[in-house]
């Protein structure tokens, strides 16, 4: 009966945002509020429940966030964004730009929680599009799969880890076949699936790029840029 309820919960989640467009925030507190009380929990136990879970995990993010998008922001105020995403250009060339940005999402993914990945890599992703002058899509779908299949499918991350666990799995083999698993699944999400989606040209959001366009000797250095980037990565690996 408690899968059921929660089987419920989820379609009506579901239902909340895809049909009736329904913010997310608004839509989660209501279904855990209704699955609660399905579960015959009392009032205030739900809303106790609710009020905990809500701050265990903004107390986890909020800080790794907020100093992500300050980072991501630096970045690209400073040059840095614009140095990474000319050099990547030149390197791979235009034609072939989506895979220096699955290259570097996978890499950025594998280290840290996707939510974090992607605040660090956006600025990078929209000065890509910007300086190649091709459609966001087409370098943002590539970026998006590199790190969701890596959140997805290989440890450290918390779900491949927990079904892991579960299932006494071994740690390594887990992955050896998710990695195995995630080339060919994050090559069909990226770069394949954005072909697809190449005649959509969205405009990047007004505020979240900076459209300046920095001089030889305003911009740092390729290895500086790099690894301010990575200095998350760095942090949470020590």
């Amino acid at each position: 009966m408690p899968l059921v309820i929660v089987a419920i919960g989820v379609i009506l989640l579901l239902l909340l945002m895809i049909r009736f467009k329904m913010n997310g925030f608004i839509a989660l507190v209501l279904v855990a509020l209704a699955v609660g009380l399905m579960q015959g929990m009392p009032l205030d136990k739900v809303i106790g429940s609710i009020k905990a879970g809500v701050g265990g995990t903004l107390g986890s993010l909020a800080l790794i966030m907020g100093f992500g998008a300050m980072l991501g922001k630096m970045l690209a105020d400073c040059g840095g964004a614009q140095r990474i995403a000319t050099t990547l250009i030149a390197k791979f060339g235009k034609k072939h730009i989506q895979w220096a940005v699955v290259l570097t999402g996978f890499t950025v993914g594998f280290a840290l929680f996707y939510e974090v990945g992607f605040v660090l890599m956006l600025p990078l992703v929209f000065t890509i599009a910007a300086s190649a002058n091709i459609p966001l899509l087409y370098v943002g779908v590539p970026m998006a799969a590199a790190l969701s299949v890596t959140h997805g499918f290989l440890p450290p991350h918390p779900g491949p880890t927990a079904i892991a666990t579960i299932f006494n799995a071994d740690m390594g083999k887990t992955l050896l076949y998710g990695t195995i698993l995630a080339i060919p699944t994050v090559i069909l999400a990226g770069p394949v699936y954005a072909r697809v989606l190449k005649g959509i040209d969205k405009p990047i959001p007004e505020g979240l790029y900076s459209a300046k366009t920095f001089s030889e000797e305003e911009m740092p250095s390729f290895g500086v840029s790099v690894w301010t980037s990575l200095v998350p990565v760095v942090l949470m690996a020590m």
